[in-house]
């Protein structure tokens, strides 16, 4: 069940993706909004990266540091 909400939104996503051109900000960009809508009580960026295996704090925080 959890895989599909990330598989639908990671679709979903896809278009907007496309307009970040770089590879890394594609790949961050879902994790970072499946930490905002997915479970777990704190949405910022210590808890999000602390939940997601794939994440560490410092990349998560220059991703949101940096903008688009």
């Amino acid at each position: 069940m959890e895989e599909d909400w990330r598989r639908d939104l990671e679709h979903w996503l896809e278009p907007y993706l496309q307009k970040l051109g770089n590879k890394t900000r594609r790949r961050m960009c879902p994790a970072y909004i499946a930490g905002l809508i997915g479970p777990g009580d704190r949405k910022s960026i210590q808890p999000i990266a602390a939940r997601a295996d794939a994440l560490s704090y410092d990349r998560l925080h220059h991703f949101i540091g940096a903008g688009i």
